[in-house]
């Protein structure tokens, strides 16, 4: 399994940097590394790895899931609430009726096993979607109207809300009764536990790291180990009752943030630089699960189903976006957003099959040419199409962002050691201010973002704000902050 690790890092990293090197989105080289390196073509995986790809395709779900979560505002969740309420239901719910149509027709299957196919090409992919509007989100792009917000919160929701109408389908599938209404009450009670154990352990997490100064990638750390047993409540307890566990490990992150914005925006960081790692362990290993020659019994008319589920799934999208202060572009770039599939689709689409449907062996192809064909496509139309229309925003927060993180800052509460007199102190306070900087084109006044601490200097008996206080501004190309100072943890 070591080998195959190793194959990973050096095949998924070179397959990333010469797909960006061709302006295209490195996971379709990651994709692709993993359908060749896989058991299905050149057979590259060790037997142990692909035993435990479930787990490591899960961890590195938790990272990016985590990193949402710090990353989703309340305010922003408020403005887009409807609008993702709809979208985690009627685009799919446009999907799975034109498959059923039309897959009988096409494919010759039963209308039972086309809402049983339906409902496995119903899900969009968080592991494509995500890392990418994660990524628009750390550069501000479209900050001001919320879409990358909208397009997390909403796909989401999507993958609970269709993989219960798939276990409804499966089990009419042969006379078994199914209590429907039971079945469709597991969604929002899934979702309404997935949040409140989120709730629950962010909330304890972020009292723990009040209390205790322990050194950001041990907090890091700790959080991903709660997601962990998080995923393992929602199987431990599964078939008795439904838990959203994914939906949980957002939350975690969405109150730390709510509770101290800069604890959460320093595991973000730390939980950016793992993501390098669980990426070409996420994307690699999908593409190693996917059949290339399964995929291909699906043929042209599978492909063409497929088609058909998309053009109706993005009229659902559309008629979602409707009333909204999303422009036509806008519209159209969730649109594309909500194409890529791969998580769900690979993870479900051989079930069908292993309880004996009629269909299970097409329905499997399908499901497999779903990810060669909308991962990389609705990959490289998110990235070409966001670089586009999404908004830059006015005096985007996020260049504070990258100034804090080249200038290696501190955030509120951490203890510092001046590196001239071993003195302690402690940062009190921090503002994002903007400065003039007078340098440019013809002596044309520029905005700089800058950021300005307060630090206090520590003594006992004086409480933080009183005493010996000094305040140091931080502008882009100052030297990083720790050539002065370091910072200081208990453990």
């Amino acid at each position: 399994m070591d080998l195959s690790i190793a194959l990973i890092i050096l095949l998924g990293l070179g397959a990333d940097y010469l797909f960006k090197k061709i302006k295209l989105p490195g996971l379709i080289g990651m994709l692709i590394i993993g359908i060749l390196a896989g058991p299905y073509v050149l057979n590259l995986m060790s037997p142990d790895m692909m035993k435990v790809s479930g787990d490591f395709r899960k961890m590195a779900l938790i990272v990016i899931l985590l990193r949402a979560g710090f990353e989703l505002r309340r305010d922003t969740l408020h403005r887009v609430g409807r609008t993702a309420l709809l979208l985690s239901a009627v685009p799919a719910l446009f999907e799975i009726a034109a498959v059923t149509w039309f897959a009988p027709r096409l494919l010759g299957m039963g209308y039972l096993d086309a809402a049983i196919l339906g409902a496995i090409l119903g899900a969009v992919s968080p592991a494509v979607v995500v890392p990418l509007m994660i990524d628009f989100m750390d550069r501000g792009r479209g900050a001001k109207k919320g879409i990358p917000t909208l397009i997390l919160a909403a796909s989401s929701v999507d993958d609970v809300f269709v993989i219960v109408l798939f276990s409804i389908f499966l089990g009419m599938y042969g006379g078994g009764e199914v209590n429907v209404w039971a079945k469709l009450a597991e969604i929002p009670v899934s979702i309404t536990l997935g949040i409140l154990i989120g709730l629950v352990s962010g909330y304890l997490l972020y009292r723990l790291f009040e209390k205790y100064d322990w050194r950001p990638p041990k907090r890091t750390l700790i959080v991903i180990g709660v997601s962990i047993i998080l995923t393992w409540i929602e199987k431990k307890f599964e078939g008795m009752v439904p838990v959203a566990s994914l939906l949980g490990v957002m939350t975690i992150g969405f109150i730390i943030l709510e509770k101290s914005e800069p604890i959460a925006h320093i595991m973000s960081q730390k939980l950016k630089k793992l993501w390098v790692f669980a990426e070409l362990l996420l994307f690699v290993l999908v593409g190693a699960q996917v059949n290339i020659h399964v995929a291909m019994d699906a043929g042209l008319m599978g492909s063409l189903v497929i088609l058909i589920g998309l053009f109706f799934r993005s009229i659902g999208t559309y008629l979602c976006l409707m009333g909204t202060s999303l422009n036509h572009m806008e519209r159209i770039f969730t649109v594309v957003a909500y194409i890529p599939k791969a998580t769900v689709q690979a993870a479900i689409g051989a079930i069908p099959m292993a309880y004996g449907v009629a269909s299970g062996d097409l329905i499997l192809a399908v499901a497999v040419m779903s990810i060669l064909l909308t991962a990389p496509i609705g990959a490289i139309g998110i990235m070409f199409l966001g670089e586009r229309v999404l908004d830059h925003g006015a005096k985007s927060p996020y260049k504070f962002k990258e100034l804090r993180q080249k200038l290696q800052l501190p955030r509120v509460g951490e203890r510092l050691r001046c590196r001239k007199d071993g003195s302690l102190w402690k940062v009190i306070e921090e503002k994002e201010i903007w400065l003039e900087d007078h340098n440019g084109e013809g002596g044309k006044a520029i905005p700089v973002p800058a950021i300005e601490l307060r630090l206090w200097r520590e003594e006992k008996g004086i409480e933080p704000g009183k005493g010996q206080t000094t305040y140091r501004i931080y502008r882009p190309g100052d030297p990083p902050f720790t050539a002065e100072w370091e910072i200081i943890y208990d453990w």
